[in-house]
């Protein structure tokens, strides 16, 4: 609440909250290992969700540069840093390895400051997250082959060859899993909310502790458990279900990289604490947007995506803690790249929450970093024009319309035979809820120019209006009622216009936008119609006996009454 009250960075209170819990302050945590196992589930969920939102056509369009920009940065900030740390004092194999770390961004830090600011689909986004999945495999690599050491030395064959064999193993039991047995059960798992989400954490988590017990990371097995339910209808689903349990367990995450902080070995390590920093602050985005540059990408791009690269990872930690628990390394290391670590996420933490103020006063001087044949700006990803919810009672009217003005649509439904009806007809969904915020985000009903709605729950509808009247109110809203009072209130509350049983079917309305287009003003004449209609064979407002109906008397002369404002 400190932090947020002095307009601060939240992530910069967790960690303060950690050096004040832990033993540098007060000592409060009997239990440390409890709290790094919580984190452990953080980061293991961190995972889970990144691998469920891997798409082929993302890794198409920032792939290759992805790959290029993480192994040239990772080569080129690894040798600065392997000779800075030894003009400093430290041995060639302590340098080797603190360098390696200072090279790998944090996945943890970049996503969740990426989702807080929204910018998951623009371009500087896919990459952050195409680089950081393409250092996040090189970790894993890493750590398999520090995992295989053998008294004090890096490479073992004997064991890294059974390593590798029980992964291979594992992950043809997992695909196994996803393509035959997964398809069988999917009506059941998704014919309940509770058990799909019971079902991702066994997945996610259970995959992440059989990787850990077999000589991998958890992490890997996480994120192989995202790919592996990535491809399937309900991973958008699953993926903001998990979220709040996400957040909830990452910050609890940088707690316990806070109390692990002493401040006993501070002095004797001051100097290489300052270099390793300046080194994954300054030098790696440096090197970052040179790379960005020469393949071809704007100075804004590449600032943006160096920025968000800018601080060290939680695998790094990993890294380090395994290679001194094989004796590859000192104990002191451990804490050096921890200090590192933590003051680079504090300093990227503002980099990137201001980032758009500092660049604003440094574009003049970025200009070395740009050719003068560029890269597409950071454009949003391509946005659905038209968002259909439900696709049961009258959805597939509403498709022939779609396919016919040839624009981008999806529907979104949360019955999974309805689901199978449209995946086997290759029709472009998504499986959720439709008051889950996360999905409408996914499906670009932020952008959408009409959005039809034959959810047949009001309460559903009534929030849907309150979406886009915030998020969107320049849309065309087309919404399902049962009965007038429902439709009235639903005009009231934004519709442009609502399909009403016995008096006009989607078929009607969906020939209507056919011949009118998406022009809102379109629909005024129809919705006048319509109210007229209703005030006609249901009773004028004098006439209305219930207080239920004098509720929807009153509604629909207020919705009358705006038209003919708007009209005049």
């Amino acid at each position: 609440m400190f932090m947020r009250y002095i307009r601060q960075p939240l992530m910069i209170g967790y960690i303060m909250t950690g050096i004040v819990v832990g033993p540098a302050v007060l000592h409060v945590l009997d239990s440390p290992q409890s709290i790094t196992v919580f984190g452990e589930i953080g980061v293991a969920f961190l995972l889970f969700i990144i691998g469920l939102g891997m798409n082929p056509r993302v890794v198409r369009e920032v792939g290759r540069p992805s790959v290029i920009t993480a192994l040239v940065h990772m080569s080129i900030t690894g040798v600065i840093g392997w000779f800075v740390l030894i003009a400093l004092g430290l041995s060639h194999n302590a340098a080797f390895f603190i360098a390696i770390g200072l090279t790998i961004n944090s996945t943890i830090v970049a996503l969740k400051l990426l989702s807080d600011k929204k910018e998951q689909g623009r371009l500087y986004g896919k990459l952050t997250v195409g680089i950081s999945l393409v250092e996040d495999i090189i970790a894993a690599i890493l750590i398999l082959l520090v995992a295989s050491a053998h008294d004090g030395r890096l490479l073992s064959f004997g064991p890294l060859t059974g390593i590798v064999l029980k992964g291979a193993l594992v992950g043809l039991v997992m695909y196994l899993v996803a393509k035959v047995l997964l398809p069988r059960l999917q009506k059941l798992i998704t014919s309940d909310q509770e058990l799909l989400f019971l079902t991702a954490i066994a997945i996610g988590l259970g995959s992440a502790a059989l990787f850990a017990k077999i000589g991998l990371s958890l992490e890997v097995g996480a994120l192989a458990a995202g790919v592996m339910l990535a491809s399937k209808p309900y991973a958008q689903e699953v993926g903001a279900r998990l979220r709040p349990l996400r957040d909830f367990f990452v910050i609890v995450f940088f707690i316990a990289l806070g109390s692990k902080l002493t401040f006993s070995q501070f002095g004797e390590l001051i100097w290489l604490i300052v270099a390793g920093t300046l080194v994954v602050v300054i030098i790696k985005p440096l090197v970052i947007m040179a790379t960005m540059g020469f393949l071809g990408y704007t100075k804004r791009t590449s600032f943006a995506t160096a920025t968000m690269l800018s601080q060290v990872s939680e695998f790094s930690i990993i890294f380090i803690i395994l290679a001194s628990q094989k004796d590859l390394i000192g104990d002191q290391m451990v804490a050096l790249l921890t200090f590192i670590a933590l003051i680079s996420i504090a300093i990227s933490t503002y980099l990137i929450t201001y980032s758009d103020k500092i660049y604003a006063v440094i574009e003049k001087h970025l200009d070395m970093f740009e050719r003068k044949k560029i890269e597409g700006e950071t454009l949003p990803a391509e946005h659905n024009e038209l968002v259909l919810f439900g696709y049961q009672r009258g959805g597939h009217e509403f498709i022939d319309l779609f396919k016919k003005m040839r624009k981008t649509y999806v529907v979104i439904d949360y019955d999974p035979e309805i689901i199978d009806v449209i995946e086997q007809r290759k029709i472009n969904y998504l499986y959720g809820d439709a008051t889950d915020i996360e999905l409408l985000e996914e499906a670009g009903v932020e952008h959408a120019k009409l959005v039809v709605s034959t959810i047949p729950d009001f309460q559903v509808n009534i929030f849907l209006l309150k979406y886009l009247a915030d998020k969107n109110p320049r849309s065309i809203a087309v919404m399902h009622a049962d009965d007038p009072n429902e439709a009235a209130k639903l005009y009231e509350a934004g519709a442009s216009y609502v399909i009403l049983p016995h008096y006009i079917g989607s078929e009607k309305v969906s020939e209507f936008i056919g011949k009118s287009g998406l022009v809102k003003s379109s629909f005024r004449k129809q919705r006048v119609k319509h109210l007229e209609y209703l005030e006609k064979h249901y009773g004028a407002l004098e006439k209305l006996n219930s207080m239920h109906e004098r509720k929807l008397g009153r509604a629909l002369v207020r919705s009358m009454a705006a038209l003919t404002k708007t009209k005049s």
